[in-house]
């Protein structure tokens, strides 16, 4: 009996991020980021006495592992920019005042948030797999000059695959940080400290200090490249991943709560 109102909420959903030049523009920026990324490590790791002077010496893998690194280089690094999309959707309706005409069409709040979820993971899936595109094109041609660019063989191509997924649970997560901060700028920002300042430091304060580096395993970032398969920071010497499953599970954790804290308190609030 639901169909109905599913379907629509998940066709106006879509329009409304799909109509935009934000989600494409963000999408080849997310590309191209992954593109120099790949290229620079993919360099790194084929050129270790060139890159030595660069600070990039530290990477000592080869072979499959390093084509499965810089091919999910994404998961590491380009996460921010599904996490954008993903609280964009939610905090546009507030920015624009759209929230209203939209509860007014369907009073079914989490039916709302459960759409703008749906959507969202297939919107991060296209993200994931242009930041996936991206690091192969940059990195695959230098790989290829060293051990063997791998991209035939089936662990390999499994990453590829579960990096995709990170990067869409990422986009899930963002509609839960959007839900929670609805003013854009304010959520953005907290995006952008967070992705490139607050938890980076936290991997490497953590990762230093042998009784809290198990604690490390658990924040979102290393979650994402645990289920992706291979981790910039592990290899790097920092502290380990957990296994594919539990990164998963802690990812998907990080959703839920945030969605059901969204529904709880901003998506329970009168709107005028």
């Amino acid at each position: 009996m639901r169909r109905g109102p599913i379907g629509a909420a998940l066709r106006s959903e879509w329009r409304k991020v799909t109509t935009t030049r934000t989600w494409w523009v963000l999408a080849l920026a997310l590309f191209g980021y992954m593109l120099f990324l790949g290229a620079t490590i993919g360099f790194a790791i084929t050129h270790p006495d060139l890159a030595s002077s660069g600070g990039s010496g530290d990477l000592q893998v080869h072979g499959r592992a390093a084509a499965e690194l810089v091919y999910t280089l994404a998961a590491s690094f380009g996460y921010a920019f599904p996490l954008v999309i993903g609280a964009l959707a939610m905090t546009g309706e507030f920015r624009h005042r759209t929230i209203t005409p939209t509860l007014l069409a369907e009073p079914h709040r989490g039916l709302v948030l459960g759409a703008k979820l749906a959507v969202s993971l297939a919107v991060g899936v296209l993200y994931g797999v242009a930041g996936t595109l991206g690091a192969i094109a940059g990195g695959a041609p230098l790989l290829a000059t060293g051990d063997g660019t791998f991209l035939t063989s089936g662990a390999v191509l499994a990453d590829l695959g579960f990096c995709v997924l990170a990067l869409a649970g990422w986009s899930a997560i963002g509609v839960g940080v959007g839900s929670l901060i609805t003013n854009q700028v304010a959520a953005v920002i907290a995006i952008l400290a967070f992705t490139q300042f607050v938890e980076p430091v936290l991997r490497i304060g953590l990762g230093s200090v042998h009784a809290l580096s198990g604690a490390s395993r658990y924040l979102p970032g290393a979650a994402a490249e645990a289920l992706s398969g291979s981790s910039f920071y592990s290899s790097a010497g920092m502290a380990g991943l957990l296994e594919r499953w539990q990164g998963g599970l802690v990812l998907l954790g990080y959703a839920v709560v945030l969605a059901v804290l969204g529904r709880l308190t901003t998506m329970r609030r009168d709107v005028a």
